[in-house]
C-alpha cells in the first residue's frame, strides 16, 4: 500500500486542490444568481416607468430587444468563469426567418433565458404567476409577453402576435421535463400554429447538467463544468388538424431525445 508521502505528486496536489475548487464553483453559483437578480432589478425599475409612457409597438420592441441584450450579457458573464458554457450559435439561423413558433424541449429553468438571449423579436409565453413577478413582471409586460393562465386567451393573443411579425416562444411539454425524454405535450402548440397559420420550428436543448431542473433547489450547486448545447430539429409547416399534429410533434421530441443520453433528473 502508498503511504501519503509516496503518492504520485499529481494526486496529492489535486487533493489539495479540490477544496479549492468547491468554493470557487460555490462562488460561481452565488454570482451567477446574484446578477442574474441584480440585472432583472435593474430593468424592472426601468420598464415600469416606460409601460404606460412609450407606444405599444414601441414598448414591445425595446422590451424584447433589452430582454435579448441583458441574457447574452449575462450568459457571457457565466461563460468567462469557465463554469458555464453555451453553445446556442444554432438558434441565430432564426433570425431572419419570419413568423414562426420556436418550439423547445424544457430541461431547466435557463432554457428561455438561452433562447431569448439569441432572437431580437420573440414573444414568450409564460406562466401568470411571473407577470406579477417582482423580478421578471415589469420587463414581461413591456415586451408584451403573453400569460398562459387562459388557454382560449393565449391562443388567440399567440396568434395575433404571430400575424404581427413576431416569433413565439413556447415549450410544448408546458412544464419542466420530469420524465425522460419528455413529458406529454399540452394543446396550445398546435392549436396556435393551426389558428396563425405559421410553421413550427424546434429546438432541442441538450445537457447532462441537472441544474435547475424541476425539483432542483435553487442554491444547490451542481457538477461544474456546465454544459448546454442548441440544435435545430424539424420544421413542421402549419397543421389541418391540431390534435393530430399534436401526436405527431410530441412522437418526434421523444424519437429525437431518446437517442441521447438519459439526462440526470433533479433528486
Amino acid at each position: 500500500m502508498l503511504t501519503s508521502s509516496a503518492r504520485p505528486l499529481g494526486t496529492r496536489r489535486a487533493g489539495m486542490l479540490r477544496p479549492l475548487r468547491t468554493a470557487y464553483e460555490y462562488l460561481v453559483l452565488y454570482y451567477g444568481l446574484g446578477l442574474l437578480g441584480l440585472i432583472c432589478l435593474c430593468w424592472t425599475a426601468i420598464a415600469v416607468v416606460l409601460y404606460p409612457l412609450l407606444p405599444r409597438r414601441w414598448g414591445e420592441s425595446l422590451g424584447r430587444r433589452v430582454i435579448m441584450a441583458a441574457f447574452r450579457v449575462y450568459l457571457a458573464a457565466l461563460s468567462i468563469t469557465r463554469a458555464c458554457r453555451f453553445d446556442l450559435s444554432a438558434l441565430d439561423a432564426l433570425r431572419s426567418q419570419g413568423p414562426m413558433i420556436i418550439a423547445p424541449n424544457h430541461p431547466s429553468l435557463l432554457d428561455a433565458v438561452m433562447v431569448l438571449s439569441r432572437l431580437p423579436d420573440v414573444v414568450c409565453v409564460i406562466k401568470a404567476a411571473l407577470i406579477e413577478n417582482i423580478f421578471l413582471g415589469a420587463g414581461a409586460r413591456l415586451a408584451r409577453y403573453i400569460r398562459n393562465d387562459s388557454l382560449v386567451r393565449l391562443v388567440g393573443k399567440a396568434a395575433q402576435s404571430l400575424r404581427g411579425g413576431s416569433q413565439l416562444l413556447i415549450f410544448p411539454e408546458g412544464t419542466r421535463t420530469t420524465r425522460f425524454p419528455v413529458n406529454a405535450f399540452k394543446g396550445a402548440t398546435a392549436g396556435i400554429a393551426k389558428r396563425a397559420g405559421v410553421p413550427v420550428q424546434t429546438v432541442f436543448i441538450e445537457t447532462e447538467s441537472p441544474y435547475l431542473r424541476k425539483g432542483w433547489p435553487l442554491f444547490r450547486k451542481p457538477p461544474m463544468p456546465m454544459r448546454y448545447r442548441v440544435r435545430l430539429g424539424r420544421r413542421f409547416d402549419p397543421p389541418a388538424d391540431a390534435q393530430t399534429f399534436q401526436a405527431e410533434l410530441e412522437r418526434y421530441f421523444e424519437q429525437e431525445l431518446a437517442r441521447g443520453p438519459q439526462p440526470p433528473l433533479a433528486t
